[in-house]
């Protein structure tokens, strides 16, 4: 099922029927600090913790709010993937280890090496749903001690370009190496004016051209005003890379940035832990996560 008002269409990849249930979190003393569990931040007592009722839609704006398309599976059907191939998609994966790591992510609490960690892990479970179905394959045999086996391997001869933005991305792309077998990293650092929100460019690692046919991770925590991600995206496809061809990684978007890139980006592939209503007049996402960089590297 796809509604076609608008240029963005979001997939959710769970029924609305779904249950949902809050965790549990005793604090012995109240007056103490949270306490640390896994390598992660729990500070919320009890007290502040509400069961998460299914909503049926995003707040963005009301002709965002009429573009959802609502799936049961990650797996695309027919008509989702004749709609790809000429409108933007937008993934938010329901798996909740996502949840969990962007409720760390947005906890003011949090303090910076849990919050890189978050964003690590946050982005290891993104490129993870983003490359499903998406890495070319290679099959064969090989002796297993039992016999022979036909198998199947990414093949390390077209290594998918990660491409993080700076400095944030680093923290989201930490990951990449470890759940992609064969990956290239480049990086791109882009600065935006405080006053004007504009980009400026201040590092430049990408090739002269990317091969035919390359895959491309573009890795942005934070698509507020769309203003980075939309250079980072001109410089890529200067370099010979389709719309098709990139999928990008991010941990909280907005309406402003998902619209320009609809725009500007048909066939594009977004995959973001969840999507905010706003932006303020500073550019930031509201209630998003803050600075994304400053805090993952507390400077």
């Amino acid at each position: 099922m796809a509604c076609r008002v608008s240029n963005i269409n979001y997939l959710r990849a769970y029924p609305p029927s779904t249950p949902r249930f809050s965790p549990k979190c005793h604090h012995q003393n109240p007056n103490s600090p949270p306490p640390l569990l896994n390598n992660y931040f729990f500070p919320l007592p009890p007290s502040t913790l509400k069961p998460h009722l299914p909503k049926k839609m995003m707040s963005c704006s009301s002709a965002l709010r009429r573009s959802f398309v609502t799936v049961k599976s990650h797996m695309a059907t027919t008509e989702e993937t004749s709609i790809s191939e000429d409108r933007m998609l937008v993934f938010v994966p329901p798996h909740p280890l996502i949840k969990h790591w962007v409720s760390v992510l947005r906890n003011e609490q949090t303090p910076s090496p849990i919050f890189r960690n978050a964003m690590a892990e946050l982005g290891r479970l993104l490129m993870y749903e983003a490359s499903r179905d998406w890495l070319p394959m290679v099959t064969g045999e090989i002796q297993s001690p039992m016999g022979v086996a036909s198998v199947e391997f990414i093949d390390p001869r077209e290594p998918v370009a990660v491409i993080p933005i700076l400095r944030a991305g680093l923290a989201l792309a930490e990951h990449a190496s470890s759940i992609l077998p064969a990956t290239k990293t480049y990086h791109l650092g882009i600065s935006r004016d405080e006053e004007t929100l504009q980009p400026t460019i201040y590092l430049n690692k990408l090739p002269d051209t990317f091969p035919e046919g390359s895959r491309v991770f573009v890795v942005d925590p934070m698509l507020a005003t769309g203003g980075t991600i939309v250079a980072s995206l001109q410089l890529i496809k200067e370099r010979g890379v389709e719309n098709q061809q990139i999928k990008v990684i991010s941990a909280v978007a907005a309406p402003p940035a998902l619209q320009k890139l609809s725009e500007k980006f048909p066939g594009l592939h977004v995959y973001t832990g969840i999507i905010d209503p706003t932006v303020n007049d500073k550019g930031f996402i509201v209630p998003g996560l803050g600075d994304a960089g400053d805090r993952s590297f507390a400077t």
